[in-house]
């Protein structure tokens, strides 16, 4: 065999090796990212908040109505979910779609939200914010303010509703942001979950049924809930949020002609290429540190992320300390010593408080216990337990 075609026979067998890790060990080397059609999409963990696929997620663009989902958030943290609520009639004239509810009808709030997050009702998203914030300004800047506590710092709201305005647009990561905090929440997770809802009859309309305008509720098993949207500028929005195998996913797209099927690619994608994964048990932190610290530092809480096989290998840790006191008694129980981080290519994806505890109990000198004896002799109590 010629030196050429020695050459040519080694690189077929080192392509066909590699062919044959691929095709029978698919875990040893993350998949190629979905590609979808969206303007932004992005791809979080729900109990971590971590990114696991960015497209211009932090691009400020119109949202249409997954707007509603902070007003569902609003309306359930206002206390009044139970109250009846009258319908104005200018809620009644509110443009797009519509619940259809009639000026002066008196309806639950519930029954409201749910009319908002199944149908999308702009009539009912103007019942609400004049319900829960006075009036529409009033709701408006609640719902600013909140986006504020939460951290959605490239949002701003103009209306409970997410009709057209050029001053009312977010991203698809804090919409993300915004779905996470919804999603702790029991009664939210119950609304955005329903297929099918029943709303009581009122004193203007017999009762009505309302089926979620969410496909993928249908389509995709592991869905959990979402919201829609759509309005010429924005284009399809969409929200949603599945769980499989002790993994809860969301997913939120922006500007997005094919959404249900870029959704479903990015939730499958996302549970192939991801496991939780534990990084540390809560308890004690062992580490080479300064003799103060030296086995009295420990994490509160169990450390877990999504991570791929590849990411496994590489994810690295980094313990930051406050310098310590001169005299362990000038340390506050309740202030964190440090923090630990853990990297990726050298970039922090996540992080918790250190904190240190002075183990050394204080001995009960003798004349205090003798003195517990004596109490107990002359007064009949119980002696006090050591």
């Amino acid at each position: 065999m010629s030196f050429m075609n020695k050459t040519l026979f080694k690189a077929v067998v080192v392509l066909l090796c590699t062919a044959f890790c691929f095709t029978f060990f698919p875990g040893q080397a993350r998949g190629a990212e979905p590609d979808v059609s969206a303007q932004s999409a992005v791809l979080m963990d729900q109990s971590t908040g971590r990114l696991l696929f960015n497209r211009n997620g932090e691009e400020k663009l119109p949202i249409a109505s997954i707007t509603k989902v902070m007003t569902a958030v609003l309306a359930i943290e206002s206390g009044k979910m139970n109250q009846l609520v009258t319908v104005s009639s200018e809620a009644v004239k509110t443009e797009g779609s519509s619940l259809y509810l009639k000026s002066g009808e008196k309806i639950s709030l519930r029954d409201l939200v749910y009319g908002l997050m199944l149908r999308s009702g702009n009539d009912a998203s103007l019942a609400i914010a004049e319900a829960v914030g006075g009036s529409k300004q009033g709701f408006v800047l609640m719902m600013n303010e909140k986006a504020a506590e939460l951290g959605m710092t490239d949002t701003h709201f103009m209306n409970p509703n997410g009709l057209e305005h050029p001053d009312h647009y977010s991203t698809a990561h804090d919409m993300a942001i915004l779905t996470k905090y919804a999603m702790t929440d029991s009664a939210f997770r119950k609304i955005t979950g329903t297929e099918i809802y029943r709303a009581r009859a009122t004193n203007k309309e017999e009762a009505r049924s309302w089926l979620n305008k969410n496909k993928l509720l249908r389509q995709y098993k592991y869905t959990t809930g979402g919201k829609t949207g759509f309005t010429r500028a924005a284009g399809r929005t969409l929200i949603s949020t599945a769980s499989k195998k002790g993994m809860d996913l969301i997913v939120v797209t922006l500007n997005d002609g094919n959404d249900w099927r870029d959704h479903k690619n990015l939730y499958e994608w996302g549970f192939s290429e991801f496991t939780r994964t534990k990084l540390m048990d809560k308890g004690p932190v062992h580490a080479k540190v300064d003799p103060f610290y030296k086995g009295k530092l420990f994490v509160k809480s169990t450390i877990v992320l999504p991570l791929s096989v590849e990411e496994k290998r590489r994810i690295k840790k980094e313990l930051i300390l406050l310098r310590p006191p001169k005299r362990a008694k000038e340390w506050k129980p309740a202030q964190p010593a440090g923090r630990l981080l853990f990297k990726l290519n050298g970039r922090v994806v996540t992080s918790v408080p250190v904190y240190y505890k002075n183990q050394k109990k204080a001995k009960k000198k003798f004349w205090t216990l003798f003195g517990g004896f004596i109490e107990a002799a002359f007064t009949g109590r119980e002696r006090p337990r050591r």
